[in-house]
């Protein structure tokens, strides 16, 4: 699994404080997630996130199967 956290980030010019202050997900989950360092997130958190970003969670998360 690939997250895209980084990429909409950057895209977007968002910071990790500006989402954690706006979801009231904390500033440590968020920058987890964004450098992929995050094994267990919550499905609330991600959708979450999603609700914020206006994405879907195909859009956040990619699951690419393993060969």
């Amino acid at each position: 699994m690939k997250n895209n956290l980084s990429k909409i980030m950057g895209e977007r010019r968002l910071t990790a404080v500006a989402i954690a202050r706006d979801t009231k997900i904390s500033r440590t989950t968020i920058r987890a997630i964004y450098y992929e360092e995050a094994e267990n997130v919550k499905l609330s958190t991600l959708i979450k996130i999603c609700d914020y970003l206006n994405c879907s969670l195909s859009e956040l998360i990619e699951y690419t199967p393993c060969a």
